[in-house]
């Protein structure tokens, strides 16, 4: 299976934890379509962790937990199917879950041609439980395998949280996308401290494997199961933006069902969400500090595919700054006779050419400012 773009969707775990049910994915369902979501691009919705029964069947299969899914798995997937949705699915290397379900250790082969006769579109593949005589490589090449082999197209999804170095061989295993990190929690500092692990992330992301910095919590207001605390609309707006200029992939995690309109324009930014798909696939590049009012400030650039460019200001303090981008950093020297039009991706606004050899923005504490430039005559 070939990947082009970072996944968009939705995953049942940070609002919902074990509290999942087939009503609630057939109404998330069609509520992204109601929402204009799959429109925007997202078009996964991921069962997580907890959807079995405790126990294989006789034959070694893995169950659907009764009570939550009375008509089993497929039955699920054929509604979401229906919706001109993709449906994903969750396992872990280990022998059992994190949250103390059955795992897919030494049952790969099986579990992969369950999944495709279901109609599973995505494997999420976490890390618990794992064998301490196992090397984590092997275990994710083994399900890599098993899953291009199953006859179905199975987007792989590894999930060891940055294990074991796994950052220098997890794109040799299979995956199309591996997280990075730590799961996230619904408040700014979880945000930042993801953000910050990035830097030395970047020379092991590349299209068809993308870098996961965890699921988004937009929305989620402080309510749900990985909820503490919560985060104010110029936070979520930061987060979006983060992972936008990143190409990690965007899965939401708040109730879809009931979410707000502030949350809703965030997901559905279309700007932010090209850039994150951006064909090209540039990885980001920070600006070394040079012109920058303090050290919270923090400016990002991205090269896109039509020769625009992404420019991203983060302000990681607790109080005002400012972002500067001179132009020589992104490679406008004055020879070039060249300067920048800007579009805000959140405000709208266009500045039609940067006047002088740099910019200079106001960011809010926590906030940030992201534009699409196009490079212009002088």
């Amino acid at each position: 299976m070939k990947v082009t773009a970072p996944p968009l969707g939705f995953n049942t775990w940070n609002t919902f934890g074990e509290d999942i049910s087939d009503e609630l994915i057939r109404s998330t369902a069609d509520r992204i379509i109601e929402l204009g979501l799959l429109d925007a691009g997202y078009n996964y919705i991921v069962i997580d962790d907890c959807w079995s029964e405790k126990q294989r069947d006789q034959n070694g299969r893995l169950v659907p937990n009764r009570e939550k899914f009375p008509n089993g798995i497929k039955a699920v997937a054929d509604y979401v199917h229906s919706k001109g949705l993709k449906f994903g699915i969750y396992s872990c290397v280990g022998n059992r879950t994190c949250a103390d379900y059955p795992g897919s250790f030494e049952h790969e082969f099986i579990d992969a041609e369950t999944f495709a006769e279901w109609g599973v579109d995505y494997l999420k593949y976490d890390y618990c439980f794992k064998p301490m005589t196992e090397k984590g490589d092997l275990l994710y090449k083994r399900m890599a395998l098993a899953l291009a082999n199953c006859g179905r197209d199975i987007l792989f999804s590894a999930c060891n949280w940055g294990a074991e170095n796994s950052k220098e061989w997890i794109k040799e295993t299979g995956a199309h996308m591996w997280r990075s990190g730590n799961d996230i929690r619904d408040n700014w500092k979880s945000i930042s401290d993801i953000f910050a692990l990035q830097t030395e992330m970047i020379p092991y992301c590349s299209p068809a494997c993308y870098n996961d910095m965890d699921m988004l919590v937009i929305g989620m207001n402080g309510e749900g199961f990985c909820a503490l605390g919560g985060c104010s609309e110029i936070e979520y707006q930061t987060h979006f933006a983060m992972w936008c200029m990143f190409a990690s992939p965007l899965m939401i995690g708040c109730d879809i069902r009931k979410i707000d309109d502030s949350a809703l324009r965030i997901l559905k930014n279309r700007g932010l969400i090209d850039i994150c798909c951006d064909p090209l696939g540039c990885q980001p590049y920070m600006i070394d500090g040079v012109g920058c009012s303090d050290s919270h400030a923090q400016v990002w650039v991205r090269n896109l595919e039509n020769g625009d460019i992404a420019i991203a200001m983060f302000n990681l303090g607790d109080g005002p700054s400012k972002g500067f981008l001179p132009l020589v950093s992104v490679g406008l020297n004055a020879s070039t006779e060249r300067t920048l039009e800007l579009h805000d991706l959140y405000t709208g606004e266009v500045i039609s050419g940067i006047r002088g050899e740099y910019l200079s923005e106001p960011i809010p504490a926590h906030g940030c400012k992201v534009f699409r430039a196009k490079v212009k005559k002088i």
